[in-house]
């Protein structure tokens, strides 16, 4: 294994791939370079002398600039470098789009057929709470429903727990209303119970007029305050929906039914190397099938937002990736909080300088293929290809604002290792084999390998036949150890 990776021919920067030590030998491009210092695993090492507000380059790209002479052999991170990046940008459509490399292979998963003509690659039952009264009401339903039928014959049940639907006002009430309407109609729930208090202000009627047509085989409501004896009578729709859905089957369905979310957290220095990349072909693997993905974290464009502008269908939707980034950025300013106050410190502790750093290994999930269309939060899939979506980049926010969009699964790249999932199952990605190693229970696939100089392409053909197997009903760590959340993203003031 190599001991440093030059990522392009234009860097002035290599990452080390082990940790390496003061006055060790690298060799780069036939040069040898003696370092002036220890540097970690997933850190950078200049590899020619930078000067004072020299760009450093990586990716290709500049990230950042150097804020003290740094000569050749050093190591390169927070203490030597600072971002480019500054306010509010004008942007100009220069289109460059890529052929995609991928054919389709006709591929299929076995999933489950909707009424509406959605797919789900689970069937599972809900209870989706208007108001986070409820919580503990809808955990005592579904307890009950299991001790008086028995071992359930569905996927699972869930209950998507929150702490909102009252005291909210203006476009925090309404934010809340439109997620946990596109969670009541998501395919992977073969039937869902909305469960209200009665006195919230995300009120039982105006939800069920917000949910536009639906199956009311499938979905239920009840209103807590409006019954003597809410157990009873929650646990008596709950059976319906359950006798609804217990036959539902798995049959063969296109992947390009399949709709997956793309996201990562706990990154590193690696993940722009590893992960990520991989997480890239499969995207641009499932466009090429006619499958659709979405890439979100907005906040994590920053610095990279070009590369994706000019991937944009046409001048609309290049209109609309410009406002994604640069309404988020007056959210930032708005609350005068600084734009681009990022990375995270696990981040950096991994080898991430600064958020061009960061940008451009996060965009990488979205592979190479054209932008045909940006989701505002909230918003549902309309078509299939590479999406964009307005979403924060905090893992529980960004993960709830893919699936409801719409997402079956999302796949989550990560260097540092997390345990959470969303409400759809999330596959976790190491960046590194070493985190695979610590964390099996955390980690779904290991793309470290790809350090270990396995070919790309059979690790890419790994990893489809690992999600088609995940679409078709395996678990992913995050079900497996039960760790699913709804976190719903909030803006405005608490009553």
């Amino acid at each position: 294994m190599k001991s440093v990776l030059k990522i392009n021919e234009n860097d002035n920067v290599v990452v080390a791939l082990m940790d390496l030590n003061k006055e060790q030998s690298i060799e780069v491009d036939g040069k040898v370079i003696t370092l002036k210092e220890d540097v970690k695993r997933g850190h950078k090492i200049a590899i020619k002398a930078i000067n004072l507000n020299e760009d450093v380059v990586k990716y290709g790209f500049p990230i950042g600039h150097a804020i003290t002479p740094i000569e050749e052999g050093q190591w390169i991170h927070t203490h030597n470098t600072k971002t480019n990046l500054d306010g509010i940008k004008d942007y100009s459509f220069n289109q460059k789009l890529v052929d995609n490399i991928y054919n389709h292979k006709n591929l299929t998963f076995k999933g489950y057929k909707r009424a509406n003509g959605n797919v789900g690659i689970r069937n599972e039952l809900w209870i989706v709470p208007t108001v986070g009264c409820v919580n503990g009401i809808a955990e005592r339903m579904l307890d009950r429903l299991k001790k008086e039928v028995g071992e359930l014959q569905i996927d699972n049940t869930l209950v998507l727990k929150h702490n909102y639907g009252c005291s909210q006002l203006g476009d925090d009430h309404i934010t809340t209303r439109t997620i946990l309407g596109d969670a009541a109609k998501h395919p992977n729930a073969g039937g869902v119970l909305v469960l209200g208090l009665g006195c919230e202000n995300n009120n039982m009627a105006e939800f069920k007029k917000s949910l536009g047509e639906f199956d009311d085989s499938r979905i239920k409501f009840l209103v807590c305050q409006e019954v003597s004896d809410e157990l009873e009578e929650g646990v008596k729709l709950l059976k319906e929906l359950y006798e609804n859905m217990r036959n539902d089957v798995r049959e063969d369905v296109p992947l390009s039914e399949l709709k997956v979310g793309l996201k990562c957290g706990g990154s590193d220095g690696f993940s722009g190397i590893t992960a990520n990349p991989l997480v890239g072909r499969f995207s641009d693997f499932l466009v090429a099938q006619g499958g659709t993905t979405i890439l979100t974290e907005v906040p994590e464009m920053f610095g990279a937002e070009t590369l994706l502008m000019d991937r944009a269908l046409d001048e609309e939707v290049f209109n609309k990736v410009v406002h994604l980034i640069n309404d988020f950025k007056e959210y930032f300013i708005k609350y005068d909080q600084p734009v681009y106050e990022n990375p995270s410190p696990g981040n950096k502790a991994g080898g991430i300088t600064t958020l061009e750093d960061k940008s451009l290994g996060c965009t990488q999930k979205a592979g190479t293929a054209t932008v045909i269309d940006v989701l505002k939060y909230g918003d549902t899939l309309k078509k299939k290809g590479l999406n964009l979506l307005s979403a924060p980049g905090n893992d529980l926010v960004a993960a709830s604002a893919l699936a409801s969009a719409g997402c079956q699964m999302v796949l989550f790249t990560t260097g540092r290792g997390t345990p959470f999932g969303s409400y759809v199952p999330t596959l976790k990605i190491s960046t590194n084999t070493q985190l695979y190693n610590l964390k099996p229970h955390w980690i779904d696939f290991n793309a470290g390998s790809l350090l270990e100089d396995k070919d790309a392409e059979q690790v890419l053909k790994e990893f489809i036949n690992h999600i088609i197997s995940v679409a078709s009903g395996e678990l992913a760590n995050n079900e497996k150890n039960d760790f699913r959340e709804l976190a719903i993203f909030k803006t405005g003031v608490t009553l």
